[in-house]
């Protein structure tokens, strides 16, 4: 049977259609959203927030959908209606994972919505890798290909070392204007071609790098925070209440693992299909060549990030995947799958034992891999605090807040305990090194000195 929904043609494209995409992650987005209009599309990222998105969603969507779908569908209604586009030449793009996730459906509660809501003419474009869907309009062409992977790793790197930044500044405001600088730089260099050869890329990210390395910062100690969860919950503020930016009013430093991580996991599952189940062997090239060259991007990343001592830098998709080796399948793929509890490894691996797992409602594989792995990582890294905040359309800001000060207060008495405890471990260092050294007969064994003084209580020396 046919499909029956509008397609996006090519004279939609030449015409100059525009194209919303609902908005994620905020500097990300903006290169990406740059580079789709250097690809001749007219797109336009998404920044509508507030009550009415919420109300649009809820009015078109089944209440019992989850909480991403609810919101994605909502922004997407509430800008239509808001008369800011002409709904006759405009079109919706989306991502389409193809896996078992109801995001995969996504695009289809999204037109039952639009002619629910009377704009079942509007066009709905399908950005997927897995054949679910074509337009003769849009194609994922491999230079749009290396310009977006090229997008997401600016977008991490300065996710990764802004994070690291900011908490310490000692001019407020600092990391934001280096933030807004470096977007400026990079829109530039793609308006001129440039900025994605990998000579380009791997130049830009030591200089991302350096130049937050070279704001001034303070040296004290901070409770370190992870945050992990459904995809769009864990980095959009549309769906976490604004997570971010109440935890920088919490006197912490948080970090999120960057959407590369996703992006190889999505990747390696095909890959994986196809040798276990057999597929298209053209299509396992293809995997192969593309996964080989965001894991090239990827040590790029690492690389430039390792070189200054002062960043924790970010695990490699490779080691990130061995964590979890003895802990929870790899068959375990739906939604984030095992790189959910994988990254909480990670985050505990690399300093952040506090973690903050975002849970939407209704996302069934995001309770199991998250909160449903809880009990197992405590006993695989103990010390590691987990809260798992449920975000809901109904759940009160408030009380996820309150939630996530509870897990503050239990992770600031820990690092008190560590920091006393590392105090007495240095005092009696010190003390250890200034002692004079015994002489034989002095109550020492010979050679050993007063580390290894047996009577040391009693050493005359010590006396």
């Amino acid at each position: 049977m046919p499909s029956e929904h509008v397609e996006f043609t090519r004279e939609m494209r030449e015409a100059g259609y525009t194209v919303l995409v609902p908005n994620m992650l905020e500097f990300h987005f903006s290169l990406i959203e740059k580079v789709l209009q250097l690809n001749g599309y007219n797109a336009v990222v998404l920044h509508n927030s507030g009550p009415g998105v919420m109300a649009e969603g809820l009015k078109y969507v089944h209440n019992d959908t989850c909480v991403p779908a609810l919101l994605v569908i909502g922004q997407f209604l509430d800008a239509l209606h808001s008369g800011q586009y002409d709904t006759h030449r405009v079109a919706l793009g989306i991502t389409q994972t193809g896996g078992g996730c109801r995001a995969s459906n996504y695009i289809h509660l999204l037109r039952k919505a639009l002619k629910k809501a009377g704009l079942g003419y509007v066009p709905v474009i399908s950005v997927n890798m897995s054949g679910l869907e074509h337009a003769s309009g849009f194609q994922l062409t491999l230079p749009l290909i290396r310009q977006v992977v090229a997008s997401l790793i600016y977008g991490d790197c300065i996710m990764h070392v802004s994070n690291q930044t900011r908490p310490y500044e000692t001019h407020k405001g600092e990391t934001d204007k280096l933030i807004e600088r470096w977007n400026a730089d990079l829109v530039a260099q793609f308006n001129r071609g440039a900025g994605l050869s990998r000579k380009a890329i791997r130049e830009n990210l030591a200089r991302i790098v350096s130049d937050f390395d070279a704001i001034d910062r303070s040296r004290e100690i901070k409770t370190r925070v992870g945050i992990v969860g459904e995809i769009y919950v864990k980095y959009s503020p549309l769906g976490n209440n604004g997570l971010e930016a109440f935890l920088r009013t919490q006197d912490c430093e948080y970090m999120l693992p960057g959407i590369m991580g996703f992006a190889l996991f999505k990747i390696d599952n095909r890959i994986e299909d196809i040798r276990l189940y057999g597929g298209n062997p053209f299509k396992m090239l293809v995997c192969g060549v593309l996964k080989r060259y965001v894991l090239d991007m990827e040590r790029i990343l690492i690389d430039a990030v390792a070189a200054h001592p002062a960043f924790v830098p970010p695990s490699s998709f490779a080691h990130t995947k061995t964590l979890v080796k003895d802990v929870i399948g790899y068959g375990s793929k739906m939604g984030e799958g095992w790189l959910l509890t994988a990254e909480m490894l990670e985050l505990a691996e690399n300093g952040y034992e506090n973690i903050i797992c975002a849970q939407p409602f209704g996302c069934l594989p995001n309770h199991i891999c998250g909160k449903g792995m809880i009990r197992r990582l405590t006993q695989v890294h103990p010390g590691i605090n987990i809260v798992p905040i449920d975000y809901d359309l109904s759940a009160t800001k408030v009380n996820q807040e309150n939630r996530i000060r509870l897990m503050l207060a239990v992770a600031g008495d820990a690092l008190a305990k560590r920091r006393a405890q590392e105090l007495l471990i240095a005092e009696d260092e010190a003390a250890a090194a200034s002692a004079p050294a015994c002489e034989p007969g002095a109550g020492c064994e010979p050679g050993t000195g007063c580390e290894g003084c047996k009577l040391r209580d009693g050493c005359r020396k010590a006396v």
